[in-house]
């Protein structure tokens, strides 16, 4: 008899996924379903957006589920469906709004942290964090993808890179792009902290 799926480990809930346990692919489901969604959020800014990609990206993993390479972590292969779901849905919903729009839809209000101050300091909290969704969206898609699963995915080079599956210093470089490019958008916020 095996484990109850919540004590198993991610590895081992995935090579029972892989066998067609639903169980144990909705066990990792759960597990992972934050993570994705807070990675397709930062991707797309709307949280409409991002529950659409992040379903999407779920489907499209179990429907795949046999081209996760074994001793691949699952959360960097579904972090690279997510991404990618991500990025489809964007040009999908591009094709009817502009970017413009985009960015003024959906503030993610419900994935802001609360601020423990007054009023204040929670609208100027939530101004900032405002102007930093806006400065990662503004981000080329490519950029943005890499420093989304590093800062907001907390995976490391080595997992980006075999997640993006491209080369590691192809993530070091897009990442200090990135970096340097939020850093002048936020110069103004920068000062301020």
């Amino acid at each position: 008899m095996s484990a109850a799926p919540s004590t198993q480990t991610e590895a081992s809930l995935a090579a029972a996924a892989q066998r067609g346990d639903l169980q144990a692919y909705g066990e990792l489901a759960a597990r992972l379903r934050a993570g994705v969604v807070n990675v397709v959020y930062r991707m797309c800014g709307d949280a409409r957006l991002a529950e659409e990609a992040a379903q999407e990206a779920f489907l499209r993993a179990w429907q795949h589920l046999g081209s996760c390479r074994p001793g691949q972590p699952f959360r960097a292969w579904i972090y690279r469906i997510a991404v990618n779901a991500a990025l489809d849905v964007l040009r999908r919903e591009r094709r009817l709004v502009s970017l413009e729009d985009l960015l003024g839809r959906d503030t993610g209000e419900d994935c802001l942290p609360e601020s423990s101050g007054g009023p204040e300091e929670t609208v100027e909290a939530r101004q900032q964090a405002e102007k930093v969704r806006r400065a990662v969206l503004a981000l080329p898609p490519a950029s943005r993808s890499v420093l989304v699963l590093r800062e907001y995915g907390g995976m490391s080079y080595s997992e980006i890179a075999d997640a993006l599956e491209i080369p590691l210093g192809t993530v070091m470089s897009r990442l200090n792009s990135a970096r340097s490019q939020l850093r002048k958008a936020l110069a103004g916020i920068l000062e301020e902290i």
